[in-house]
């Protein structure tokens, strides 16, 4: 139950074919969301992390709760040969 928890984490990873970034949160069933940059991202899952708290009917005791964005992106470069 989230009313025991001190803060929530979503997770933001890169998907590079669909070149958006995918976030998802074990805290809040159902949070799933993309965008093109993680400046969108940001208010776009603070706005379902709130409606998703009502939806689910998730008891709430706090006023505030931390939500940490962890993002992970893997990139890949050639490295240039010796000359």
């Amino acid at each position: 139950m989230l009313a025991a928890m001190n803060s929530i984490i979503v997770k933001a990873e890169w998907d590079a074919d669909a070149a958006v970034w995918v976030a998802s949160s074990d805290d809040v069933p159902g949070l799933v969301a993309e965008s093109p940059s993680l400046e969108k991202l940001r208010p776009k899952v603070l706005v379902m992390i709130s409606d998703l708290i009502e939806l689910n009917r998730m008891s709430i005791q706090l006023t505030e709760i931390p939500v940490h964005i962890v993002a992970h992106s893997l990139d890949r470069m050639i490295v240039p040969a010796a000359a």
